[in-house]
């Protein structure tokens, strides 16, 4: 609303002093409230093209504009080389609350950077030979509050994951099944956990081991995913693509346009002429599949179903990415439209030591363990907090703790105290009236304004995370919202001697505004909006 009426305003500006404006005017919010609540570089942007100095230009536009005051503009000047800076008045804070209850949890932070522009974001892609463990965790929550912004701006998301559901692990985890049913050792390169027991001992005597053993697996994880609200769209089978021949016919387009060839019996791709360091084996010389032939016939088949791909993968693909999008590349695809973002690894702690092992998982650390010990919105807030291009240490004990230190118990507990006050309110008879009928205007306070200028910046912050991928910025905004309501719930009583009720009513809905913007916040980072703590 505001950044419109400012732009507008500088377009005329400009006009009406002869000079063009430009296509796109910036606007920033100034590091430090003393220069204002919005600046804006259009003065340097310009200066050159309307052979003005560019200060001279800042000065000329902001005694213009100081002269003839857009609404809600209190005063306009000028600083350094030339940026113009806008001082605004109370009024268009309340005149945001206005619009954040007009437009509700559903369209406040809406945007339409996508125009339906249809994504793919395939994560997790778990082996169903095991639970999934704590390595899948961070990818899993990163991949789908990245959905999330991305639905939230305007795309048309599918969620992805892949099954790598043939080849000779998926024969290693049916012969240990069949192996711990007959009480024996697994094969040598077997597997091992404690979770191969649980299930072979769940497993039919009539039973084929591989067939049940992936349906167990496929069950585990999304029984573990649905306690940390994920759900897929596709979960896509790898075995489907040798049964449809799509693995061949991707071996093939890519020898109609000369990007393979053979050598000592081996299919190559010529992936040297895209930017890799070597080119890359697809079929072995005893006609094996290498990891890759199937890699590509899936990008293949998902740029046929999506504009866009957004692959979400661990700290071991580093490797990958060159030789994939060179395959893309081949195929005729911009390589451009294949974004891989790779998640760092995490460290568990628990009293200062290194958490390695889990007594019901045998030799790794499950989702599940994490889940139960912490909970599922501890869980996806924690994973959250940092960006995923960086290792990440967690603190199980600290994660756990019903503490206002807990980074997602402090924010929680903002939601749950804006419930306890709006129903303390209630029981002493101030029931919130319409929203026409309150004086908003009575909303000064310093501790008031903040909580404002705080819900302003969402719309900001989510086109920032979702172009940028960053979650994390939507788990930072959150507590620095929270911190503004837990200063305001000191400072500035609803109910009380001294309060108007008036001031109730304003304050009230002022608490309404809050609660959105937090209930957005936890829903575009999949955490629980609670009533009560």
């Amino acid at each position: 609303m505001i950044v419109t009426i400012l732009t507008d305003a500088i377009s005329a500006a400009l006009t009406a002093m002869d000079v063009e404006p430009p296509a796109t005017i910036t606007l920033e919010r100034p590091a430090r409230r003393e220069h204002g609540d919005w600046s804006t570089n259009v003065a340097l942007a310009t200066a050159k093209a309307a052979g003005k100095n560019p200060r001279e230009l800042g000065t000329g536009l902001a005694e213009y504009l100081d002269a003839n005051k857009p609404e809600f503009v209190s005063a306009v000047d000028v600083a350094g080389p030339g940026f113009v800076n806008f001082h605004l008045e109370d009024a268009w804070l309340h005149r945001l609350l206005e619009e954040i209850v007009a437009q509700g949890e559903a369209n406040f932070a809406r945007l339409d950077i996508g125009q339906g522009t249809s994504v793919n974001v395939e994560f997790v892609s778990a082996n169903p030979n095991k639970p999934l463990h704590a390595g899948h965790a961070r990818g899993a929550c990163y991949g789908d509050s990245v959905a999330r912004l991305l639905d939230r701006t305007g795309y048309a998301v599918t969620r992805e994951t892949y099954l790598n559901d043939r080849g000779v692990q998926m024969g290693l985890f049916a012969e240990s099944l069949a192996a711990r049913k007959k009480g024996e050792e697994p094969p040598e390169e077997g597997y091992q956990g404690a979770y191969i027991s649980e299930w072979a001992d769940e497993m039919p005597d009539d039973a084929d081991p591989l067939e049940w053993g992936y349906a167990r697996a496929l069950a585990s994880h999304r029984a573990t995913l649905d306690r940390v609200g994920i759900h897929f769209d596709v979960w896509f089978s790898e075995r489907s693509m040798v049964e449809s021949g799509v693995i061949e016919e991707a071996l093939s387009e890519l020898g109609e346009k000369n990007m393979t060839f053979v050598d000592d019996g081996a299919t190559w791709l010529r992936s040297t002429d895209y930017g890799d360091d070597k080119d890359r084996v697809l079929v072995k010389s005893d006609g094996d599949l290498t990891y890759l032939a199937p890699d590509i016939a899936y990008h293949r088949d998902k740029f046929s179903r999506s504009a866009k791909l957004l692959n979400v993968w661990g700290a071991d693909h580093h490797g990958y990415t060159v030789r994939m999008k060179a395959a893309m590349q081949a195929l005729g695809h911009d390589p451009d439209e294949l974004e891989i973002i790779i998640t760092q690894l995490v460290d568990l702690e628990r009293d200062g030591e290194e958490v390695r092992m889990s007594g019901r998982s045998g030799n790794f650390i499950s989702f599940d363990d994490i889940i139960d010990e912490v909970g599922a919105d501890a869980a996806r807030f924690t994973y959250l907090m940092q960006s995923v291009d960086s290792r990440q240490t967690i603190d199980l004990n600290l994660v756990a703790t019903k503490a206002m230190d807990n980074p997602v118990y402090y924010v929680q507990y903002a939601h749950a105290r804006i419930h306890s006050v709006v129903a303390k309110a209630i029981e002493a008879g101030h029931e919130r009236k319409p929203l026409a009928e309150t004086d908003l205007s009575l909303l000064t306070h310093e501790r008031e304004l903040a909580l404002l200028r705080s819900l302003s910046t969402l719309p900001e912050m989510v086109e920032y995370a979702a172009k940028e991928r960053a979650p994390h910025a939507i788990i930072g905004w959150s507590r620095e919202l929270a911190a503004a309501f837990h200063g305001f719930y000191q400072e500035c009583y609803v109910v009380g001697d001294g309060v108007s009720a008036e001031l109730t009513q304003a304050r009230l809905w002022l608490l309404e505004a809050t609660r959105i913007g937090l209930a957005i916040g936890f829903d575009l980072v999949g955490v629980s909006a609670p009533e009560s703590m």
